[in-house]
């Protein structure tokens, strides 16, 4: 997939910045603006932006549009950890999510709107790569593609069995990248997410079932990296 000359890498938290931080070969100076940190860097010869949001729709929403308006991104990528939900998902995958909505979003009380779906705007927001990123091109076979929603709500037993009814086919839960998908929707940027998967979001039996962020986020870094520097390209 195309991401253009100037990416933009967003992330919510300084641990899954990091891995990226690390592998740089040239990093600017943070610019902070708004509780927002962007940094200008260097992944080999690509360029990019590496933004830390914070936390939160509207965080990575702002984060977003800075990164885009302000420093020139050419295409966003929603990175970090996520919730597991979609069977077959284990702690320690990571789930490219080529679609997204807003799990806590119904305005269905009007004509025509779906679960999930903010009005006037797509049922789901669909990545240019949606069923065009082949398996083999990618890093791992613990590597998943699809839907990934995101809210306000913290996915958990005790909601994850709505969750699930409401969106079967989602296969993990985040904080951001729907609003991520919904900016790049509005200023006609191409964008994906790479979550590497913490924890699952419905019941488990013991701490087994739980990865410290920073590998979860290492396993994001890397998908990103290696799709960035093999120039995949949906097909």
């Amino acid at each position: 997939m195309n991401f253009g000359n100037r990416p933009a890498i967003l992330v919510a938290m300084g641990e899954e910045l990091a891995p990226f931080l690390e592998n740089c070969t040239q990093i600017g100076l943070p610019y902070e603006l708004g509780g927002i940190e962007t940094i200008t860097a260097k992944l080999g010869t690509k360029e990019m932006v590496l933004v830390r949001t914070g936390i939160g729709l509207v965080n990575a929403a702002i984060g977003a549009t800075l990164a885009l308006s302000r420093f020139g991104a050419t295409g966003l990528i929603s990175a970090g950890s996520a919730g597991g939900m979609g069977e077959g998902v284990q702690v320690g995958d990571v789930v490219i999510g080529t679609e997204a909505l807003f799990s806590t979003a119904d305005a269905t009380a009007f004509t025509d709107y779906q679960v999930g779906q903010i009005p006037n705007l797509p049922a789901r927001f669909r990545s240019p790569a949606h069923g065009k990123l082949p398996k083999a091109d990618l890093a791992e076979e613990r590597v998943h593609q699809g839907l990934i929603i995101s809210g306000d709500a913290f996915v958990w037993e005790r909601n994850f069995q709505a969750m699930s009814k409401l969106f079967p086919d989602a296969l993990a839960a985040d904080m951001e990248t729907a609003a991520i998908a919904q900016v790049a929707y509005r200023f006609e940027a191409p964008w994906l997410a790479v979550r590497g998967i913490s924890d699952l979001c419905g019941p488990v039996a013991a701490d087994d079932f739980i990865m410290h962020i920073d590998n979860a986020a290492a396993l994001s870094a890397q998908v990103v990296m290696e799709t960035l520097e093999s120039g995949m390209r949906a097909r």
